[in-house]
């Protein structure tokens, strides 16, 4: 499964060869330099730790500058694993630099990212409830979230709401997967990877690309 690490530049939109137009995001995926190769002997499990983004060395802590120097590379800002099986170990090397080409055989993959932070929010636009009827007889009540405590009440561990009730609270900045995304073009030259749809979070913020899971 090929892994990067990148950040979502926009969208945009294009022509198919069917001349239909399709809604694009664009991602500079990479290019990433491997920073580790942990395996199940010394680490305990197999995997890889890509890097992306350079950052000054007054921006890391000392014990992060040494580890980048371990690979021959300067401090990464955004730096995540990918878990490997015991043969795949062997294909990465600290210090390789891996760029877009690693989804040339590929044709739809997931993007995680973190979703837009809305603030606080009700439970009617947080979680999509109805509200009451707008119609004669109810009074200043439409968005109300309705009973907490009939429900909500965590009975016999203490008078506090249940943990996970429905309630109103902050609302997105969440980590979120956009599944099977068709890989529309790949400019390997500018390391930019062009897929169908929308993908999670504003331009500018992280994002990591894998092959799809499901594809």
């Amino acid at each position: 499964m090929a892994m990067l690490l990148g950040r979502k530049v926009g969208m945009t939109q294009v022509y198919d060869d069917k001349e239909r137009l399709l809604p694009v995001t664009v991602i500079q995926a990479g290019p990433c330099v491997v920073m580790q190769v942990k395996s199940a002997e010394a680490d305990g499990y197999n995997a890889v730790q890509l890097g992306f983004d350079d950052v000054k060395e007054s921006h890391r802590t000392r014990a992060a500058v040494g580890h980048a120097k371990k690979a021959k590379t300067t401090p990464k800002k955004f730096i995540r694993e990918m878990r490997l099986t015991k043969d795949a170990e062997a294909a990465f090397n600290v210090g390789d630099l891996l760029n877009v080409s690693v989804f040339a055989d590929t044709k739809v993959v997931d993007v995680i990212g973190t979703s837009k932070g809305k603030g606080f929010a009700g439970p009617m636009k947080r979680y999509h409830f109805g509200g009451m009827p707008g119609s004669h007889g109810t009074e200043r009540k439409h968005r109300a979230p309705g009973s907490q405590a009939g429900y909500g009440t965590d009975r016999g561990h203490g008078g506090d709401i249940k943990k996970g009730k429905k309630m109103g609270g902050h609302m997105g900045a969440e980590r979120v997967t956009a599944k099977t995304h068709q890989i529309i073009s790949i400019d390997t030259e500018n390391n930019l990877l062009v897929v169908k749809g929308s993908v999670p979070g504003a331009a500018g913020g992280y994002v990591i690309v894998r092959s799809s899971l499901k594809g």
